[in-house]
């Protein structure tokens, strides 16, 4: 009797197809006698495109529905860009992280200038509130506008002339094959990203042994590191995608470093702590404690 069928629940958008494809093609490779076939689902975040995208972020959106299929068992396997996963730890457990792209932030402008060159009173739009916080810190004269839709979507409203520029990660837009979009790449020590952006996160229940293994083999060592430090930062401050809270981890001389920002919506007031360590979860709840005794938690409120 052939062996089941391995079925990967993903969002229906070009971004995570691609992200589902690679997963696809990393199971493949540990199980070449398993078929795998993508399903597309249909998120809350698909159907309520009038809710912000950072509100959307914090409570599952883009996610719980895909982890429903998953308990429900309509897929075995589900694929989401970490960021989207509520920092919370609950529902079910992340195998693997097994790639992570660039986590910066880039701009997309209509005329291809840097965020610094762009007119007094341009319009950039972004729905998201740390990107809203630290773009504003730096231009207070730009128009913030609301902006929903997928990757390519956004960047055909700056080309179309319907905004001047928009904010985007550098990973999605590289994954799509649109890098020459980009007409600056923000520093993400200085800007920093969302928790666990660019990191991908694989789900499974565990009643399939040998999925379960073949998946905890393609977990990235490094990319789980980074992304844990990150939102294990964002859980301890309590906070989520609707809060302007950025974090960026990297690993430099075998110690992980974590910078983390906690701001204003108007970018008036930004708290910024960094420390280095080596476990990830400690680091994130220390960084967490230095932003807070620096006054962030007024600014959550």
């Amino acid at each position: 009797m052939p062996a089941p069928t391995i079925r990967i629940g993903t969002r229906g958008s070009a971004l995570a197809l691609w992200q589902a494809r690679w997963v696809a093609d990393r199971l493949r490779a540990e199980l070449p006698d398993r078929e795998i076939e993508l399903v597309p689902i249909t998120t809350r975040g698909d159907v309520h495109t009038g809710a912000l995208t950072g509100v959307a972020g914090e409570i599952g959106f883009f996610t719980s529905g895909i982890e429903a299929a998953l308990l429900e068992r309509r897929v075995d396997v589900a694929v989401h860009s970490l960021k989207d996963l509520p920092a919370s730890g609950e529902g079910v457990p992340v195998l693997a992280v097994p790639l992570r792209n660039d986590p910066a932030d880039v701009l997309v402008s209509r005329e291809g200038e840097p965020l610094s060159a762009l007119g007094e009173g341009a319009r950039v739009g972004t729905s998201s509130p740390r990107r809203t916080c630290l773009v504003r810190a730096l231009r207070p004269d730009l128009v913030i506008e609301p902006i929903r839709g997928n990757v390519d979507t956004r960047v055909a409203k700056v080309r179309a002339g319907e905004l001047d520029a928009t904010v985007l990660a550098a990973a999605g837009l590289a994954r799509l094959g649109m890098d020459d979009a980009v007409s600056e790449r923000f520093d993400p020590v200085s800007f920093p990203p969302a928790p666990g952006q660019g990191a991908l996160a694989v789900q499974a229940r565990e009643d399939d042994d040998e999925l379960v293994d073949a998946i905890g083999r393609t977990d990235d060592p490094a990319a789980r590191a980074t992304s844990s430090a990150e939102r294990a930062c964002l859980k301890a401050l309590g906070g989520g995608c609707a809060r302007p809270i950025g974090a960026h981890a990297r690993i430099e001389a075998g110690r992980l470093s974590l910078t983390a920002v906690v701001g204003a919506l108007d970018g008036s007031r930004i708290v910024h702590a960094a420390l280095s360590g080596r476990a990830p979860d400690e680091l994130g709840r220390a960084v967490a404690e230095e932003l807070l005794r620096r006054g962030a938690a007024e600014l959550l409120r």
